[in-house]
């Protein structure tokens, strides 16, 4: 197998992540949505732009709220079904949480219930749920130690994504947060090639 795309949900704020070492070593070009503010090229990704791989789509969902330039991938196997399979979340969407927005900038609160409410929980019951995270990331609050899930699931289960009100789940998820990651603001400079 070769790699040949390199998709990142967001700029990362707890690590250091390694897409420029691996596009180097591999040749692969680096995806990011538009919106990212990054200091080194990347290929520009839209919402609702597609990635073919074979007979698998990834649909990209531009998903803001943890960060501006957060995406989610609607993943379709078409050997199977017309209909998608999975998602792959980033850190909108935990298992058991949604990603903290104290990232985002001043309306990401409401930001992120839109992203969630009007992109990722329009999905079909069925489709599974793959975060970046499990529980021990300082991204959420309630992360579960599950490493997917469904979107019926969370829909039916996940405290988060209760409040129905944009304004009242901003002020809730901004609440009773953990620490920020040590040294967050150097790491994310970092990883925007600063």
């Amino acid at each position: 197998m070769r790699i040949e795309a390199i998709i990142a949900t967001h700029v990362q704020a707890d690590h250091r992540s390694g897409e420029r070492e691996l596009a180097a070593h591999t040749g692969a070009k680096i995806y990011f949505h538009r919106s990212a503010a990054l200091d080194y090229p990347f290929t520009a990704l839209d919402d609702c732009a597609e990635i073919s791989l074979g007979n698998v789509i990834a649909k990209i969902l531009h998903t803001p709220g943890h960060t501006a330039e957060s995406i989610s991938l609607i993943v379709t196997d078409r050997t199977r079904a017309a209909e998608p399979w999975m998602v792959l979340t980033g850190d909108t969407l935990f298992v058991g949480d949604v990603g903290r927005p104290d990232f985002g900038g001043d309306d990401a609160g409401q930001t992120l219930w839109r992203s969630l409410h009007e992109k990722l929980l329009t999905l079909p019951d069925h489709v599974e749920v793959y975060p970046a995270h499990i529980s021990g990331s300082p991204c959420g609050r309630s992360l579960s130690g599950k490493p997917s899930s469904t979107i019926g699931f969370e829909r039916r289960f996940n405290a988060a994504l209760r409040e129905t009100d944009p304004a009242q789940f901003a002020r809730a998820v901004l609440s009773d947060l953990p620490p920020k990651p040590r040294d967050f603001e150097r790491m994310i400079a970092e990883n925007r090639g600063q």
